[in-house]
């Protein structure tokens, strides 16, 4: 969950060179491409803000943030889902989560600040509370509040399926409706299940959906480690090799991800604005290769949208109609 505009914390002089489907490509810190991503992939070696590690791309950890399980209501069900860990030949899904209900056999809640452990300075606290996610007339609520809250002034949800689901390879179809308003910072992304052995960015991070403030934008951002250090590419939807998409991102629309053992696309209404070659990866690109889960999360401030929050936005919501894994 950081991004290629955030500030370096280390430059690179030297050109580095990593292999995409079987073609050396010059890999510098300059974000600037004018081909196909299959001919002339663009990342940076230097060091931005993350989510999951100090400010120190060498030495980054996972945050060390509670987690909890939440026991369900009558109002709340927990089923038990037959595709988490299965295959069965008779469901087109690998996973798959409709939002009938926050289902704690497929997520965990992370509890803690922003302000601590991420390395993006946020202002939110994550909570396992209703008010800040809950499921309505089938659709999961991640709500953002202006409230004071072990020492925090907003509140906020972070959800993942680490340790419950992880996956390598498929397509992930999610069709969601962003908030926007100056200081929010909504994400659904992923992280290497391995992130508790090898740290960040060497487990691999894989942002399928980002926005920030009132942008309109969504950014895909892929992060991996590169000599010790961290490398990252991504596009969006306001300029991908000369295209763009106009989107109002507060209405739900059809995000898909491609992930094979070539590429990692992503789409929005079919218009791709993210794709990364990782055939024959090296140079870090292999954590690309191996499982991941997901996180749904929405951010107050912080190194990217800044810190000029606009408190009348609150209540404000991220919506999930749902998150399908296709085989």
């Amino acid at each position: 969950m950081c991004h290629k505009m955030f500030r370096a914390f280390f430059n690179i002089t030297t050109t580095a060179t990593i292999v995409a489907t079987g073609i050396l490509a010059a890999c510098t810190s300059d974000s600037s491409s004018s081909g196909p991503v299959e001919e002339q992939p663009t990342c940076s070696s230097s060091y931005m803000d993350s989510p999951v590690g100090p400010e120190s791309s060498s030495s980054a950890t996972e945050p060390k943030f509670s987690s909890v399980t939440l026991q369900s209501s009558s109002s709340d069900k927990v089923t038990e889902p037959a595709e988490v860990t299965s295959s069965s030949s008779s469901s087109p899904y690998l996973w798959h989560d409709e939002f009938d209900s926050i289902d704690t056999a497929k997520w965990t809640f992370e509890i803690g600040t922003g302000a601590s452990g991420w390395g993006n300075n946020e202002w939110q606290y994550y909570t396992a509370r209703k008010e800040n996610a809950f499921v309505q007339d089938g659709v999961l609520h991640i709500r953002a509040n202006k409230e004071n809250y072990e020492g925090a002034k907003y509140t906020s949800a972070r959800m993942i399926t680490k340790g419950k689901f992880s996956f390598t390879y498929g397509t992930i179809e999610a069709r969601i409706a962003l908030p926007t308003g100056n200081g929010i910072w909504p994400a659904f992304w992923m992280l290497g299940e391995n992130i508790d052995a090898v740290s960040w960015p060497a487990c691999g991070e894989i942002d399928i959906i980002e926005a920030v403030n009132d942008e309109n934008v969504v950014y895909g951002t892929n992060h991996w480690q590169y000599e010790g250090g961290h490398a990252q590419y991504g596009n969006s939807t306001k300029d991908y090799y000369g295209t763009s998409k106009v989107l109002d991102i507060t209405q739900f629309h059809n995000y898909k991800m491609v992930w094979n053992e070539k590429l990692i696309a992503m789409y929005v209404d079919d218009f791709k604005y993210q794709e990364i070659a990782i055939e024959n990866a090296k140079d870090g690109l292999e954590a690309f290769h191996k499982p991941q889960f997901f996180i749904l999360n929405v951010a107050v401030a912080g190194s990217w949208p800044g810190f000029d929050v606009d408190d009348t936005q609150f209540p404000n919501e991220m919506l999930v109609d749902y998150i399908r894994v296709l085989k």
